[in-house]
């Protein structure tokens, strides 16, 4: 046996307001969840990018796409790759000298890079580099003469690439273009490879030839090196 409840119609209104209000509510809270939860995707973007921002490597575009093309790859690849032999002769240099091979690596890669665009065997600029300084980017000889290939500004400010001062003698990279393309500039006016070392070493009037004899001594060991797979 079924019950029938009548509900009073003032009271059948009232639950309707109430419904109408409680669906109102509903709708402002759900809103209040979407604005704040696009609040929040607003702010999660704006750190993120002050994040990409602030722990991007300088010179790097942090809006660039992370996914580079095969040929885009390998050119960023190849182009701070050091050959088996300059990795080789960065290995012996590094055991001879005492200097960590995370330090050299950038020298290595100028003195590559150098040799490929003024046509210098990169092994001759490393042979300098030896004899002059011993992969000491701060030397400075009594003549003023500067850095790992021991570089004399006053002589060679006009080779320093736009924006730099004279200070920049004493940058590694930098010392290792300007010192190789002044060195590619002596052995073309002189016409030789032994004369050219002797004017980039201030003794040209040496006519037994020692300056050039060193370097060319240092070459040839590290020479053995790359082709021994640095097993000397």
């Amino acid at each position: 046996m079924f019950t029938t409840t009548i509900i009073n119609p003032a009271a059948q209104r009232a639950f309707q307001m109430i419904g109408a209000v409680f669906s109102k509510a509903l709708m402002v809270a759900g809103l209040i969840l979407i604005v704040g939860l696009i609040g929040v995707q607003a702010v999660h973007g704006e750190v993120t990018g002050v994040l990409k921002q602030l722990l991007a490597p300088a010179g790097v575009n942090s809006d660039a796409s992370p996914e580079l093309g095969g040929d885009a790859m390998a050119a960023s690849m190849t182009a701070n790759t050091l050959s088996p032999q300059m990795q080789s002769a960065l290995q012996f240099v590094s055991r001879r000298y005492r200097v960590a091979g995370e330090a050299l690596q950038p020298v290595f890669e100028a003195a590559q890079t150098a040799g490929r665009d003024l046509h210098l065997d990169p092994l001759l600029i490393i042979a300098v580099i030896g004899v002059e300084s011993r992969f000491n980017p701060f030397s400075q000889s009594v003549y003023g003469a500067q850095g790992l290939m021991q570089v004399v500004p006053r002589f060679h400010i006009d080779k320093l690439p736009e924006q730099a001062t004279a200070a920049d003698f004493l940058d590694p990279v930098i010392n290792v273009r300007v010192g190789a393309t002044a060195l590619r500039q002596f052995i073309a006016r002189s016409g030789s490879l032994e004369e050219g070392l002797q004017q980039f070493g201030g003794a040209a009037n040496d006519p037994e030839q020692r300056y050039a004899a060193k370097v060319l001594a240092e070459k040839s060991r590290l020479e053995q090196v790359a082709t021994a797979g640095n097993k000397v």
